[in-house]
């Protein structure tokens, strides 16, 4: 035994695929030893038994295998992406909003004014965790529009694992807050099956807090987990905010992590709500941030503000031009007093949420510096991952399921929700003249590829032992896909080349440590696609030419054709050398680099599998996507189960565009029952089927602004009881009417038809739930969560008619 294991100990020590040979503490084999393992093919392999086995324990000589450690001196990491932030909306860039956690690892660090995303969340966060091109990673687009083509599918490679993975199997505690919206919508349920969680083998992190989807309510965050456990800390707890609470998760991990291992490396990945929609503070901040007046003066002069700002602090150059305000877009001079009233709400409410969400992200700062780990800390602080979302419409949403059901609330309908804009009795958005100003100086806003108010987010790196130009300004050119390979750099660690048995495929991005010391150091990144929605773009050497959309993307309705989309989209050539802020178009005056450009995006687009072009949003949203029950037209329920996300890929029943029956077998006791039946969604779209104090009833929640409801006329006795729903669907087609009947024992208690239904989609933030609801109330006025049945449900089945979409 001892003379192989000292074959394997020389195989080890020159490295088994001849790299630098393994670091390991001494003495070797000692309970105490670690080992810092090559990092190019992960998991590393067994290491050999360098000890002596005889038959009795007496005389053989135990041997321990080295714990896994990063290499020596190793910072911890702590990966911020903040959400739906524009580049000039925080004081760090210029702006009037204070974030003082950005502002204080800028002036720790360093500033960088040329960092892209996307233009669009799963995206720029696929990309962010691995390396690679959204496309590359199969995440062209979001989860939610998935469609069956490599680079669309939503399901990130095993060959492209991402960080979490990669710096756990070399020995770092990782962990996950915050949002996830990069697990395939068929996989959401906490049915699994959970290899693409944020646990999962391809993203890698040992822990998760967070939510799963395009957003959550922070309120009532109903599609919260815990690793893959679905919790609900709001119940019975007034005043709960996700914002805070996620922080305290985090801060108390570090702790945790300081007491019992703390010498152990860890990352954390930190990507709370803020500030996606719903716009969801405090009053403390609300209050805070209205008292400071920032935005009475409008858009367009916030926008001259911003400007002037940044030139001041250098994040742009004093030659660089504010870009010109788009008439699709009205003037803040040609708006009524009471829609500058309502926009003035929507902008103090969204402006108390970013600084809400930065105070949060500096208390988590602080507890790095509290346990003596800032100086050794990586903080990679990205200020949104889009640019600002137009989403809000031209009059702000007191609901953003509204516009998902292409729904445009007017400004009267929204000042109705006035007084209660951010609290959670509102899913509030602004209105798309902000997101434009908050792109200063740059044009267009999130889902727009082609320019850099899509593209262009802050940034701001700071690593006290390493990076001393504290509060310097860096201008190259880079992207969100150069992140992995600098905390690789930092760490000391190879690009792996297999893990988990699957060889990996080469990261696209390039390190930025090389700018860490040298403000004037060439730019490494020279050439950069962007692409979303046939929106596109080509960057190579300074030059960029852009493919914007052809409609605004803040015009939603039902209706939207898709273009030629190689043909349709009108090119434009930008030379940023001279023109920082893409301001003048010279497409005209240079046709041939036009024209070598465009050959140049067919090139990468065709590397990174950006093709097919397909331009639709609302088709791709409604699409099929892949389910564990193809097909699957009846459900049924006994008892109780609870928070079932995802309906429209089978995991509950979807009932949209399409006729249904519900029928619940009960027994109700002696003294009556009352509670909910069946739900999906809740007070901003949803349905729920329940008895109220003992009388039957069906309601529908359109959007908020309408509820329908078909009710029974006495309370149930005591027994057994049939009770069915049945509507009758007046499709073909979207959000079509129809009739609905309420039942009870077979007799008919009430029947009208509903003149209208919601088209796309319930309360993605909230689930399906048989017995319970654990989100918000359908109608408040009837019922307050949980609202659990007490009764007993023996039988509850759902019988679906097909989809009439």
């Amino acid at each position: 035994m001892p003379a192989l294991a000292s074959v394997f100990a020389v195989a080890t020590a020159i490295g088994l695929n001849g790299a630098a040979a393994q670091e390991t503490t001494f003495p070797p084999g000692a309970p105490g030893a670690t080992t810092t393992i090559d990092g190019r093919y992960l998991p590393n392999p067994p290491p050999p038994f360098m000890g002596d086995i005889q038959t009795n324990a007496n005389q053989s000589k135990p041997y321990w295998p080295g714990l896994v450690v990063p290499p020596k001196g190793a910072p911890n990491i702590l990966l911020i992406m903040t959400d739906d932030v524009g580049f000039s909306a925080p004081s760090t860039f210029g702006g009037v909003i204070p974030t003082p956690a950005l502002d204080r690892i800028a002036a720790e660090g360093l500033r960088y004014t040329r960092m892209h995303t996307t233009a669009l969340c799963s995206p720029t966060r696929a990309a962010l965790l691995t390396g690679r091109n959204h496309h590359s990673v199969a995440t062209g687009v979001v989860v939610d529009q998935a469609t069956g083509y490599p680079g669309y599918n939503s399901v990130i490679p095993r060959d492209a694992v991402a960080i979490g993975e990669i710096l756990k199997l070399n020995g770092y505690d990782t962990s996950w807050y915050g949002k996830d919206h990069n697990t395939p919508q068929w996989e959401g349920s906490q049915a699994g099956p959970f290899h693409n969680w944020p646990t999962g083998a391809v993203k890698g992190f040992d822990y998760f807090y967070g939510f799963l989807g395009d957003d959550a309510s922070q309120w009532q965050p109903n599609n919260l987990f815990r690793n893959t456990t679905p919790i609900q800390p709001y119940l019975g707890n007034a005043g709960w905010n996700l914002t805070t609470a996620m922080a305290d998760e985090a801060i108390t991990r570090i702790k945790m992590l300081n007491d019992v291992q703390p010498d152990r490396p860890f990352m954390i990945y930190y990507a709370p709500g803020g500030t996606h929609a719903p716009h969801h503070p405090t009053k403390e901040w609300v209050d805070k941030i209205g008292a400071m007046h920032l935005f009475d003066d409008g858009w367009n002069k916030l926008r001259d503000t911003i400007f002037a700002n940044q030139k001041k602090l250098g994040v742009i150059p004093e030659n660089a031009e504010l870009t010109a305000w788009p008439d699709t877009i009205p003037e803040w001079g040609s708006l009524s007093a009471e829609e500058k009233r309502l926009f003035i709400r929507q902008a103090d409410v969204y402006a108390a949420y970013l600084a809400y969400t930065d105070h949060e992200i500096g208390r988590v700062i602080q507890a790095v510096d509290d346990i003596g780990k800032l100086d050794n800390t990586l903080i990679i602080y990205i200020s949104g991952d889009n640019g600002a979302s137009p989403e809000g419409t031209l009059n702000g949403l007191f609901n953003e399921y509204a516009v998902a059901n292409a729904v445009n609330p007017t400004v009267e309908q929204n000042m109705q929700f006035y007084d209660e804009w951010g609290t959670d009795q509102t899913y509030p958005h602004f209105a798309v003249g902000w997101a434009w100003a908050w792109a200063t100086p740059y044009q267009w806003t999130k889902e727009v590829a082609s320019h850099f108010g899509g593209t262009r987010n802050g940034m701001a790196i700071s690593w006290p032992a390493r990076i001393k130009d504290a509060g310097g300004i860096r201008h190259q050119f880079h992207h969100v896909i150069d992140v992995v390979p600098t905390i690789l750099e930092a760490a000391g660690l190879p690009e792996p080349v297999s893990i988990n048995g699957v060889a990996q495929r080469p990261i696209e991005g390039v390190s930025m440590a090389y700018t860490f010391d040298d403000a004037n150091a060439a730019d490494r990144r020279m050439t950069q696609y962007f692409e979303m929605f046939g929106s596109r773009a080509i960057y190579n050497d300074g030059w960029i030419a852009s493919a914007p959309p052809v409609g605004a993307p803040w015009i939603l309705t039902l209706e939207q054709p898709p273009a030629d989309v190689m043909n349709g989209f009108k090119w434009e050539l930008y030379d940023t050398n001279k023109d920082w802020t893409q301001a003048h178009d010279v497409a005209a005056a240079e046709p041939d680099k036009l024209r070598d450009m465009q050959q140049l995006f067919t090139m990468e687009a065709t590397k990174y599998g950006v093709f097919p072009l397909d331009d639709t949003r609302l088709q791709r949203f409604i699409s099929k996507k892949p389910s564990y029950s193809p097909g699957r037209t009846e459900f049924t329920y006994s008892g109780t189960i609870m928070n079932v996300p995802f309906p429209d890929t089978g995991t509950a029943p979807s009932l949209l565009n399409r006729s249904y029956t519900i029928t619940a077998e009960i027994e109700v006791p002696e003294g009556g029952a009352e509670g909910m039946l069946m739900t999906d969604g809740g007070r901003f779209a949803g349905y729920g089927f329940y008895l109220l104090k003992g009388v039957p009833v069906f309601t529908w929640d359109l959007v908020d602004l309408e509820r329908v409801k078909w009710q029974g006329k006495e309370a149930l006795a005591p027994g057994k009881h049939t009770v069915e729903f049945d509507w009758k669907y007046d499709g073909p087609g979207l959000g079509k009417g129809g009739t609905g009947t309420l039942k009870v024992n077979g007799t008919v208690v009430d029947s009208h038809p509903m003149p209208k239904s919601l088209p796309i989609t319930l309360a993605w933030d909230e689930t399906f739930n048989v017995g319970i609801d654990t989100g918000t109330s359908v109608d408040d006025a009837d019922y307050q969560v949980p609202f659990p049945f007490t009764g007993t449900i023996d039988k509850l089945t759902v019988k679906l008619g097909p989809s009439e979409e």
